[in-house]
């Protein structure tokens, strides 16, 4: 499952997106990231799996507008901490 968190606004959309499958739950992401944006828990999108899979917490998800804001590449493209920790690219970023 695609799991998809993120916002819109007017200089565009952007979106944090787990790929719950790839995800096997090592949490390198969790300690790469500078924020605390990212927990291990449940699959939220498949209520039946038991696999813990990396997820926007709740608590951060009405804010990942400013929590990630300081991670967002200022000019080119650039591999966000999540990104380069994660061992099966289980994790992408629209920005």
């Amino acid at each position: 499952m695609i799991a998809n968190y993120g916002y819109r606004d007017g200089s565009g959309t952007y979106y944090i997106t787990i790929d719950t499958e790839k995800c096997d739950g090592c949490g390198k992401c969790v300690v790469a990231c500078p924020f605390a944006v990212l927990e291990i828990g449940s699959d939220d999108s498949d209520p039946l799996s038991d696999k813990p899979v990396v997820k926007v917490t709740d608590d951060q998800r009405k804010k990942i507008k400013y929590s990630c804001a300081p991670c967002k590449p200022v000019s080119g493209r650039q591999e966000l901490p999540c990104v380069q920790s994660c061992p099966t690219a289980a994790i992408v970023h629209s920005w």
